[in-house]
């Protein structure tokens, strides 16, 4: 494997570790309550600053990739992920496990405008297989923390949920510093610039962006970290333990992972607009049966939520990456990902709070309201025969 092949495997194995790592904790706490002698909703409320860090740190993170080096942004990004989780699985009281967890989502924000930038500078017109495949293991990731973390919390406890992956990580940082250069993931400088695109088409793509990145945004992450807990009380015959919901939710995200391999595909051949309406036409059906679903009709709805908004994420990631140039890049994913996941740092008490008072099928019916916003952006979003090899004014 050529050098470029090494980063790229090495880039897609920290997406998995990115996102398994933020939700380690929603799974975990199924088991951690006896621990603490809370409730689910005080319990998951803990973990709001580690997601409003995971939206508010991609900004430094962004700059200094460009201003520094992309490379040893991901060494940091892996070793102290790593280490957060570690201390995470020792914390003894409510107070300093919400400290630990802003920490973890402070280390978790680097990825992102890290990563989506290494892997968009040398993709050519492979861009969007490229975001697909790395979108795959990022919610592989996503998957697997459902799946190993209700293992690990029903057989050894919560607190080696979090140390077992931490020790992985810190391994992970190590083998990437020895075996990827510096200046790895940075765009060849012979290359040209695109063309420029008129104002009012700008304005409009990056209205649309705006609008689904922060609606997107509270939808994946409210979806992501209540899917174990509604699988508990709407799953019922088909669980039954902690390892029976987590396998559950890790089929569901496995499904709407792999399902990002075909959308890469089509935004190749077809283009972002229509890939973007037929993702986004997922998402409010599927909120909606949410809502009442039970069992077998609920994981029905939960692959259909999954493909929409995992689907979503890499035609996101493509819109930017097609349309940045490369010295700027990873700071306009750190713009991306600071609007999606400052936004999204409102689900986790928008989750706690509904579902302490209303449950989830109300939970759920507000979610829908948000998707229905995103199929209109893409509706509203422009044919990109118009704007195809354009830069926006805000990446010059």
């Amino acid at each position: 494997m050529d050098r470029s092949g090494r980063m790229v495997a090495f880039i897609n194995v920290a997406h998995f570790i990115d996102h398994f790592f933020l939700l380690i904790f929603p799974t975990a706490v199924l088991g951690m309550g006896v621990s603490f002698e809370l409730s689910y909703g005080e319990m998951l409320a803990l973990a709001t600053g580690a997601f409003v860090a995971f939206g508010a740190g991609s900004l430094p993170a962004g700059w200094l990739g460009d201003r520094w080096s992309r490379r040893n942004m991901m060494i940091v990004f892996l070793v102290g992920i790593g280490a957060a989780a570690i201390v995470t699985g020792f914390s003894l009281s409510p107070l300093i496990l919400a400290v630990n967890l802003t920490l973890l989502g402070l280390f978790s924000a680097i990825y992102h405008p890290i990563g989506g930038a290494m892997l968009a500078a040398n993709a050519g017109d492979r861009l969007g297989r490229r975001m697909g495949l790395n979108g795959v293991f990022g919610n592989l990731g996503v998957a697997g923390a459902a799946l190993i973390t209700g293992a690990l919390t029903q057989y050894l406890g919560w607190r080696w949920a979090f140390i077992v992956p931490g020790l992985i990580a810190v391994a992970v940082g190590v083998l990437f510093w020895i075996a990827v250069p510096d200046g790895a993931g940075v765009g060849s400088k012979k290359a040209g610039k695109p063309a420029r695109i008129p104002r009012e088409l700008v304005i409009r793509v990056f209205a649309v962006l705006v609008l689904v990145i922060m609606t997107g945004g509270v939808i994946f992450q409210a979806a992501t970290v209540s899917m174990p807990k509604l699988f508990d009380e709407r799953v019922t015959s088909l669980a039954g333990s902690a390892a029976g919901v987590g396998a559950l939710a890790a089929a569901i995200f496995t499904v709407g992972a792999l399902a990002q391999i075909t959308v890469g595909q089509v935004i190749d051949r077809m283009g972002l607009k229509g890939a973007f309406l037929a993702v986004s036409a997922f998402a409010a059906p599927a909120l909606l049966g949410a809502a009442y679903a039970t069992d077998w009709l609920m994981l029905l709805c939960a692959g259909g939520i999954m493909v929409a908004i995992f689907g979503q994420v890499t035609i996101n990631d493509t819109m930017l990456a097609r349309y940045t140039s490369d010295e700027w890049r990873a700071r306009v994913f750190a713009v991306r990902y600071f609007l999606g996941f400052a936004t999204a740092g409102a689900a986790v008490p928008l989750v706690s709070v509904v579902h302490e008072h209303a449950g989830f099928s109300t939970l759920y019916l507000l979610l829908a309201v948000l998707g229905a916003c995103v199929f209109v952006g893409a509706l509203l979003f422009p044919r990109e025969n118009s704007h195809r090899q354009a830069v926006p004014a805000a990446a010059e």
